[in-house]
């Protein structure tokens, strides 16, 4: 027996699962992305998990400052934020000005007004929002001249999220040095880093090639210590999961395990994860072991792991008394489990255990949602089964499951490979009809498809509709420079 089926048995076998129902699933029937991501359908969950788990960690920066709940006060608060909202503009319009013109600092004391949080907020958001390729460093420039005020006076100090503020603008800007400079004043400052700062950082550090170095930094920073400090360590494996950085996913959790600090479910689900992903599987025994010795239980990610690599390996077998074992210590499969098995499954062309599973999770109580219905009739046009994929299309409408754009995009694919290209233009114009809208991808795969078929005509006037529609207009460029192959 292989490698992972072995796992599936251990693993059930092994521990005492208490399952940790604090951590939601999310609600993924909204998504289509497994059509476009083979791992979506484990990692969309494991990137979402994060936010509903007992973790109080990335705290949420687009709060409403103008919601009131007093009635009573209703008027005098509308007052005070109409009032920011006209000194915003001033500021602005300052801030807006040629270089040449007087000292901005000297021209905002001239205004006498107050700076606070929701003033600042204003300003910022309104620099960030006018940033452009020409302007990045005049915005730059504006944006800290602004924050630098705002500090001078008595009565204001600068919060978490007000350097979050700046530190956005700082990356939008590529003025990654200043920024640096900013969170070393941040820390000096005594101001406390979250896992929200951190992400802000790897986001725009990432990009400029500089986590490792950003990681490093956070690790040693006396400021980004949150609750207790694995959990600091927790969001930085978070933060690192979101941006797909799966060697340092490795790296930091060595560097957790070297301080002494123990793992929990959530941080074994990452780092399980990363291991798939970097191909390592033959550790995963090591780590399942680490979780039997720690006391820790599998949850229903870590089910949903095991479950796509056993898709991916074409172990049906080994998958069907996976999901028997859990039945069988009181956890239910969910759809999500079964649409992640189906999937990869699917991928790697067995069709009979997908249709089993598929059945399998009617049978269980599962109804299947867009996501299942969408990855089956992938499955099906990938293999050439354009007739069973268009019975699935029909048979999730008539089950009152909506097709979504990912749905419609793999079913115009499947016709146009079949070479049905008035059934294919005639699907684009029934999403369309039933409020359902095309997005680029729907799009893209038609044009390339009637070029490469030589219906020249037919793609142009497809390109055509999206620029009366006014839809993504900057991309249409990219459909006119394709070539048929």
């Amino acid at each position: 027996m292989i490698f992972i089926t072995v796992v599936g048995l251990r693993i059930v076998q092994k521990f005492s699962f208490s399952l940790i129902f604090f951590r939601k699933l999310c609600n993924h029937s909204h998504h289509g992305g497994w059509v476009k991501n083979e791992f979506e359908c484990v990692e969309e969950p494991l990137k979402k998990m994060w936010k509903s788990s007992d973790v109080d960690s990335i705290r949420d920066e687009s709060f409403n400052p103008y919601e009131e709940d007093s009635q009573t006060h209703f008027s005098l608060r509308q007052g005070f934020i109409e009032n920011v909202r006209i000194d915003a503009r001033k500021v602005l319009e300052i801030l807006g000005q040629d270089d040449s013109e007087p000292d901005a600092r000297l021209v905002l004391d001239k205004l006498h007004i107050t700076p606070s949080g929701l003033l600042l907020r204003e300003v910022l958001v309104g620099i960030l929002k006018g940033v452009n390729r020409k302007n990045k460093s005049k915005c730059a420039k504006s944006a800290y001249k602004f924050f630098v005020w705002c500090s001078q006076h008595e009565a204001y100090r600068h919060t978490t999220n007000s350097y979050h503020l700046i530190f956005k603008i700082f990356a939008e800007c590529d003025e990654f040095k200043a920024m640096w400079r900013l969170v070393d004043e941040m820390i000096e400052k005594g101001i406390p880093a979250t896992a929200l700062t951190f992400n802000i950082l790897i986001c725009s550090c990432g990009e400029a090639g500089l986590p490792k170095r950003l990681v490093e930094r956070f690790l040693k920073s006396k400021t980004f210590i949150y609750r207790p400090l694995k959990h600091s360590y927790d969001a930085i494996l978070h933060g690192l999961l979101v941006l797909n950085h799966y060697n340092l996913i490795e790296w930091v959790y060595n560097r957790m395990l070297f301080e002494g600090l123990s793992s929990d479910t959530f941080t074994y689900n990452i780092v399980m994860y990363a291991k798939y992903r970097l191909g390592k599987l033959d550790q995963f025994n090591r780590l399942l072991d680490e979780m039997g010795r720690n006391g820790l239980s599998p949850d229903l990610h870590t089910y949903n792991i095991l479950l796509h690599v056993l898709g991916k390996g074409d172990k049906p077998l080994a998958a069907l008394k996976l999901l028997n074992r859990m039945k069988e210590i009181g956890i239910e499969p969910t759809v999500l489990h079964f649409t992640t098995l189906i999937d990869g499954l699917s991928r790697v062309g067995n069709l009979d255990a997908c249709e089993f599973f598929f059945d399998e999770m009617i049978k269980n109580g599962c109804m299947p949602d867009v996501v299942a219905y969408t990855v089956m009739i992938t499955g099906y046009v990938m293999a050439g089964e354009l007739e069973k994929a268009r019975e699935m299309f029909n048979e999730m409408i008539s089950k009152g499951q909506i097709p979504n754009v990912y749905t419609y995009n793999v079913m115009i694919r499947g016709l146009c490979m079949a070479r049905k290209f008035d059934e294919a233009l005639s699907m684009l114009k029934d999403m369309e009809t039933k409020g359902c809208r095309p997005n680029f991808f729907v799009y893209s795969t038609l044009v390339s498809n009637l070029r490469n078929a030589g219906k020249l005509t037919e793609a142009h006037r497809v390109i055509r509709k999206m620029l009366r529609k006014g839809r993504y207009v900057p991309l249409v460029s990219r459909l006119r420079r394709h070539r048929p192959r």
